[in-house]
């Protein structure tokens, strides 16, 4: 049986996370195209803009090192032709200890099996 589109977005966008979660960067850039737009929730109010591999994979970097324990909880995702939404709560410790979260949804493109587009947004 063929997948379709939609449960093929659905899946590259799951194994994204599931790249996230175990702070991969190497497997996360496999997931997205060479030309890929990433719209990151800050700085507010718009977020900044990355374009390429390579814009992403340092963004990734430094983002992980920052917060060495980051991790994404997927709410609900779903999909529509080649756009998978996604509502995830987003889990990090602060400097001082605290556990911390915050809420949001990525709208994702995925095209011949790739994220092309992936624009965050979070509830302040």
């Amino acid at each position: 049986m063929k997948m379709s589109r939609i449960e093929s977005a659905l899946r590259v966008v799951l194994a994204f996370n599931e790249a996230f979660n175990r702070h991969d960067v190497a497997g996360m850039m496999q997931l997205v195209s060479d030309d890929c737009l990433f719209e990151s929730s800050t700085p507010a109010p718009d977020g900044a803009v990355y374009r390429g591999k390579e814009a992403m994979t340092q963004f990734w970097l430094a983002f992980f090192r920052q917060s060495p324990e980051a991790r994404m909880e997927i709410e609900e995702i779903f999909g529509l032709g080649m756009r998978c939404v996604m509502r995830w709560r987003y889990h990090w410790t602060a400097p001082a200890g605290e556990k911390r979260h915050v809420r949001g949804v990525d709208i994702c493109q995925v095209k011949n099996g790739l994220i092309c587009e992936k624009l965050s947004y979070v509830k302040s």
